[in-house]
């Protein structure tokens, strides 16, 4: 993922490596420094008896507790930071036993109850007591982990980065010839609530009918999006451009005039930190339209840097959008101000230095 690239890359005090099973897209995100995982070769009587004499958990009688201690005891490392907490509960008795700090980052779909998966929502707790620091991306994961049952005094706000060089402010005209662009950049999955931006946006599209659309991004969703968009009518005015890499997609911000991102909690309870997209949006002086979900409200000031309405509400998002698109002042207003709040709150180098931060803590945590 781009945002935790742009983590591990943009580290200064601590010399870093990654760690993974495989490695995918190297041409998007170029490293040097890659341990890939070396396969357990199978031994049916050592792992009987590690499983069933000794009863030790999957990591270890599986062999990924060995390869993984000895990639850590060569490279001599002194921290290590999992992204993704569904990962941490995983590599849990390595964390247990392993002689130094670990740290645990969680970003949404990671802190989901998964009542389904025996033990796992235990698991989780203990991991929570284990760990020394535990990363946030947002206030509402924070209140989520500490329902958990994590104790508050350890979990420290994590924010997204964003690169500024990448995302410049961009002077925008008002279109009012009616030729608005509106954009959402996101995966297909529900909890983006694509579904509520076509409703919504078909309704727009009865007042200002040369308007377009565009959905940058790929996911499962995509076929059923398109037919959603053909049933309503709108197809001619919908662009799903795929996959844009970030000169692209500056390019398509650049045209724009407004970034719509109605988030919804989905039935799994699977929720949003703050979207990378919509910051980098704001980023270049886009108003916002998006929903009081997840940290989206920690980053957009309702009514100041866009409108935030109720999850799933294509009527209210539909006259939010006619409403910027009858006010210039308005509009302008609210994207100067969408471009200011990010550069408060998201700049990437303070963001880099306060993980720094907690790494130091956490060693300090640990070895105090």
């Amino acid at each position: 993922m781009l945002h935790i690239y742009r983590q591990v890359t943009g580290l200064r005090e601590f010399d870093t490596f990654v760690v993974t099973q495989n490695r995918q897209c190297p041409e998007r995100f170029p490293m040097g420094e890659v341990e890939i995982l070396e396969r357990v070769r199978s031994n049916f009587i050592r792992r009987f008896w590690l499983k069933y004499i000794r009863k030790e958990p999957a990591v270890v009688y599986r062999g990924e507790y060995g390869v993984l201690d000895r990639v850590l005891s060569r490279r001599h490392a002194d921290l290590m930071h999992i992204y993704f907490g569904h990962t941490a509960v995983h590599l849990l008795p390595f964390i247990e036993r392993w002689p130094k700090p670990v740290v645990a980052s969680f970003h949404g779909m990671d802190v989901q109850p998964r009542e389904g998966h025996g033990g796992y929502n235990d698991r989780m707790r203990a991991l929570l007591g284990e760990l020394p620091l535990v990363l946030a991306r947002s206030d509402s994961l924070r209140d989520r982990l500490v329902e958990l049952g994590c104790d508050p005094d350890k979990i420290r706000i994590n924010r997204t980065g964003i690169p500024f060089k990448t995302y410049p402010r961009v002077e925008r005209a008002f279109p009012r010839d009616g030729n608005w662009r509106i954009v959402q950049a996101c995966r297909l999955i529900e909890k983006k609530g694509l579904d509520v931006s076509l409703k919504a946006f078909a309704g727009f599209l009865g007042h200002y009918p040369s308007a377009m659309f565009a959905i940058a991004g790929e996911g499962p969703l995509e076929s059923s999006l398109r037919d959603q968009a053909k049933e309503l009518g709108i197809s001619d005015h919908i662009a799903f451009t795929g996959f844009l890499d970030e000169k692209e997609l500056f390019r398509l911000y650049q045209d724009a005039h407004i970034f719509l991102h109605p988030s919804q909690l989905t039935e799994d309870q699977n929720q949003e930190g703050v979207p990378n997209a919509m910051l980098e949006a704001m980023a270049t002086g886009l108003p916002v339209v998006a929903t009081l979900h997840g940290g989206i409200p920690e980053a957009v000031t309702d009514g100041e840097s866009g409108f935030l309405l109720a999850e799933r509400d294509a009527r209210g998002i539909e006259e939010r959008l006619i409403e910027l698109a009858r006010d210039e002042g308005q509009w302008s207003r609210m994207g100067t101000c969408a471009a200011e709040e990010v550069r408060d709150r998201f700049e990437q180098a303070s963001q880099v230095e306060a993980l720094e931060g907690y790494y130091r803590e956490a060693m300090e945590r640990y070895g105090g």
